[in-house]
């Protein structure tokens, strides 16, 4: 059975593979309750988006996660979009977007993980 991290690492493989840009996994368990792992990716056109939703939903399905949230965090939904996972919170973001809020700095007590590296079952 695949650990949480390893579901994180894999989702931020399948966001590289669709060519989204600059992808992080940041362990967050210490620092809240809500949530394990950010994976956190600049977009760069709604349809990759789009497109990036739809795989991760797909794996999210094909990995026992459930979706709990998605929303779209500016009214055209081009800027951000968040898919929450439960125990992972995905931000594929535009980015402006992503330059604006950082949440790589917000969240910087968390712990980065080197998702390349991450033992895949």
């Amino acid at each position: 059975m695949k650990t949480t991290e390893q579901k994180a690492s894999e989702m931020a493989l399948l966001i590289e593979d669709g060519k989204g840009k600059d992808v992080v996994v940041i362990n967050v368990s210490e620092l809240n309750s809500w949530t394990d792992y950010f994976v956190i990716a600049t977009v760069t056109s709604s349809a990759q988006c789009q497109g990036l939703c739809r795989q991760i939903k797909d794996y999210s399905k094909d990995n026992d996660l459930q979706i709990h949230l998605t929303n779209r965090k500016s009214p055209d939904g081009e800027d951000w979009n968040l898919i929450d996972l439960g125990s992972v919170v995905v931000h594929l973001m535009s980015e402006n977007a992503r330059n604006f809020y950082e949440l790589e700095r917000l969240w910087h007590a968390g712990v980065q993980v080197d998702f390349h590296n991450v033992q895949q079952d």
